[in-house]
């Protein structure tokens, strides 16, 4: 992997769009200029900061899956947060990431090429917008990233979510086209590889349907998705300081890992024994072990529970989960049995427990460790092993499904998203609790500095608790 402190030089420097892609034009046949394959790399690392580091463990903090215990990360966890808390977090999306791929799609445009190098740029625009929305609700679009433009007007939120469809649509046109790849090594993520790229095109459109609450887009788009590991989205580390996995960095490298444990919740859904904080909590049963995928997530050290930095999901060099398998087989198991029902919900968390029973995406789990036989309906009726509090059999599946995502999604963004679409669901959601006070966190809030100097940002200002437009 290209180094991350020399793309990160890069994107730092304010430079007009011209003088990025100049010489690009020598050959306009063929994407091999250099600075065009760092400007697409810059903009992939950006998308590896933005779902991966600080914001996604922002995001796990406001989900009940972290428990920050020191300095800033303790007021986060009290909900004592600052417009300038999310200064970084969206210079993070908006410049590191959804800058570079404008100036990578100006530079396609510039030589008249399109195909596949086009639509990874716009798969890389249609997930920065579409995770930005996400949190910070109605946010810029069209005028974004544009340097002529210093306010750039806000679109409201179910609008930019149309939009970002829009171009999930055009980059799988254009994906599909098989023309014009990338550089050699300039995509960090597949190489150029159209196929992968048009699958995770499609997860990416089920993940922003199920936001939008269109679960049956949701499930026709997923129908489409990810189809193995191998076509999954992540982004790539090493064992040098500058491109070490971001959780390894901050809980192993830097000084500030005694900020933040995982919470108890979260530790007590899968760890097996009598070190368990809410015994209760524990998911496994007479066909699941979840001890495989409690020692691949976490270690406990001096501090508390925290991710496994040794050969786990936070290892140096192990790889960012940005769009997932995982992921696309819940959202076949969820949205199929929002829309189709129980048998179809049914059978969707089946083919997740399938591949989960043979390792899944548990990175060199023991498989004696491992358990995680098929569910029969029965097992949802009253007095059933996922049904001990006698809930509608449909309920008993649904919030079992929900608390699957839950646990899958580890760490990532997803979760946030899932416990705001889900909260008014008493029965099935899964049952996060808020750290201070009576309600949950709703929303990101728009950065100091994007109040300072954009005119335009929306009047009155939200606040952390005001549901966005699509969790209303």
């Amino acid at each position: 992997m290209k180094s991350f402190l020399s793309i990160l030089i890069l994107m730092s420097i304010t430079i007009s769009c011209s003088k990025l892609v100049e010489g690009v034009n020598d050959d306009p046949n063929n994407l091999t200029n250099s600075t065009f394959g760092t400007i697409l790399t810059g903009s992939q690392v950006g998308n590896i900061l933005l779902q991966s580091g600080e914001t996604a463990r922002r995001a796990s903090i406001f989900s009940g899956q972290y428990t920050g215990i020191d300095r800033q990360h303790l007021g986060f966890s009290e909900y004592s947060i600052t417009t300038s808390d999310f200064d970084a977090l969206w210079n993070d999306g908006y410049v590191d990431a959804l800058r570079n791929a404008i100036v990578a799609e100006q530079a396609i445009a510039d030589n008249g090429l399109s195909g596949v190098s086009l639509g990874i740029t716009h798969v890389l625009k249609a997930q920065v917008f579409g995770t930005m929305a996400s949190l910070y609700g109605d946010i810029p679009f069209k005028e974004a990233g544009n340097i002529q433009i210093t306010n750039p007007a806000f679109e409201k939120q179910k609008e930019v979510y149309a939009q970002v469809q829009n171009l999930l649509d055009n980059a799988i046109s254009n994906l599909q086209m098989g023309t014009d790849l990338p550089i050699s090594g300039a995509d960090l993520y597949f190489n150029g590889n159209a196929k992968a790229w048009i699958e995770n095109a499609y997860t990416l459109k089920a993940r922003f349907f199920m936001h939008t609450k269109e679960y049956s887009k949701a499930f026709e788009a997923a129908g489409k998705g990810i189809s193995s590991m191998d076509n999954a989205m992540y982004g790539p580390h090493g064992t040098a300081a500058d491109n070490s996995n971001l959780s390894y960095q901050f809980f192993f490298v830097e000084v500030r890992q005694a900020d933040l444990v995982v919470s108890d919740f979260m530790t007590s859904l899968i760890q097996p024994g009598t070190a368990n904080p809410i015994p209760a909590n524990y998911r496994g049963n007479s066909k699941t072990d979840e001890t495989a995928r409690f020692n691949y997530y976490f270690a406990t050290t001096s501090v508390g529970v925290q991710p496994n930095t040794s050969n786990g999901i936070a290892a140096q060099d192990a790889p960012s989960t940005l769009v997932s398998y995982q992921e696309n087989l819940l959202i076949l198991a969820e949205s199929g049995f929002r829309s189709l029902g129980f048998s179809t919900g049914l059978a969707g968390l089946n083919t997740f427990r399938s591949f989960m029973a043979n390792g899944g995406y548990l990175a060199n789990a023991n498989l004696t460790q491992i358990k995680y036989d098929a569910y029969d309906a029965s097992d949802f009726n009253a007095g059933g092993i996922e049904n001990t509090d006698n809930v509608n059999p449909e309920d008993a599946l649904l919030r079992e499904i929900l608390q699957e995502r839950y646990v899958t999604l580890f760490g990532q963004i997803e979760p946030f998203n899932d416990t705001r679409r889900t909260e008014d669901e008493t029965v099935v959601r899964v049952p996060v609790q808020p750290n201070n006070g009576a309600m949950l966190p709703q929303r990101f809030l728009y950065p100091q500095s994007e109040i300072d100097r954009n005119n335009k940002i929306p009047n009155p200002i939200p606040n952390f608790f005001d549901r966005t437009p699509v969790n209303q």
